[in-house]
């Protein structure tokens, strides 16, 4: 199979299984069990947002994995019963759970598990470290709380791993109260990297980073999860990405603390402005003007 070369900066989706999208970006005729297979030969990764709604099971993360070229990283967004429902506290059994599930199946292509967290919840520092150091930072340690899963995932779980590797966590808030140094200190004690939202200014959106790697969402320029990004915003986010993977802060935008120390860094960027079916080409784009090159979409015949 062919594959993605290395690279530092992961350009995709928020998800690819959108009906709009079919005969627009997706070919005339392209089954929809192709889909994925097809989105992954032009974008170098995707953000997995099933698992935000329910638990997936071991034979989907497996297939996904299958169906997808060596060099390919998904991010796998954390469930809503974790961030929404229990609201980040009791849930060690959710936790369990949701490593249980699969998400192990990805192996090599296991990046950054993103939590997002509900316009409702507002800041609570001992709320989030308490939450934070709970959350596995290796694929081992995750197999390990996989264990420890609940009876209902009997039958359905996976809590072994092929390969150890480093996992990261990245965290995006929707409430004015994060926006304090000492939740970017939090962060940074933490290794926690701060997803960088643009949701057409409807929630924070904060240049801070705090991690070994950058996590940035794009909702909208102009209406959130609608509007595409012309080539003048386009430009002006391959210039931002640029700067945090070269260890720089963009000065264009807003931080609450001093830059954290310079390092070159990945940049994983998804853009989650779907209705229109925008997001796929917009990716596309930005890709192409970072120089991440497409492995075509019939490479694997």
């Amino acid at each position: 199979m062919s594959g993605w070369a290395a690279t530092p900066y992961r350009v995709g989706i928020s998800g690819w299984r959108y009906p709009p999208w079919r005969k627009v970006y997706y070919p005339d005729g392209l089954p929809q069990r192709a889909e994925l297979e097809y989105a992954s030969r032009r974008l170098n990764s995707i953000e997995l947002n099933g698992s935000f709604y329910a638990l997936q099971r071991p034979s989907s993360y497996q297939r996904w994995y299958d169906e997808t070229p060596d060099g390919f990283v998904f991010s796998v967004k954390g469930p809503r019963f974790v961030t929404h429902l229990k609201k980040l506290a009791d849930v060690d059994g959710p936790l369990a759970n949701f490593f249980a599930s699969g998400v192990l199946a990805l192996a090599d292509k296991f990046g950054p598990v993103l939590w997002q967290l509900p316009p409702t919840l507002g800041y609570d520092a001992d709320r989030l470290a308490a939450f934070f150091e709970k959350l596995p930072r290796t694929t081992s340690e995750a197999a390990e709380l996989a264990g420890t899963h609940e009876d209902r995932m009997e039958g359905r779980s996976l809590t072994t791993c092929a390969v150890d590797i480093p996992l990261r966590h990245a965290l995006e808030v929707r409430h004015k109260s994060f926006e304090r140094v000492e939740f970017i200190e939090l962060l940074r004690a933490h290794g926690i990297a701060l997803v960088c939202a643009d949701t057409a200014g409807k929630w924070p959106m904060l240049d801070d980073v705090t991690a070994d790697f950058v996590y940035v969402r794009l909702h909208g320029a102009e209406e959130l999860y609608v509007s595409g990004y012309d080539d003048k915003s386009l430009d002006r986010w391959a210039l931002k990405i640029r700067a945090w993977q070269a260890g720089r802060t963009p000065s264009d935008g807003h931080t609450l603390a001093p830059p954290a120390r310079r390092r070159a860094r990945d940049v994983f960027a998804y853009f989650d402005n779907d209705v229109k079916v925008r997001a796929p080409f917009d990716a596309e784009a930005l890709a192409a003007r970072l120089g991440v090159a497409s492995v075509g979409a019939d490479s694997a015949e």
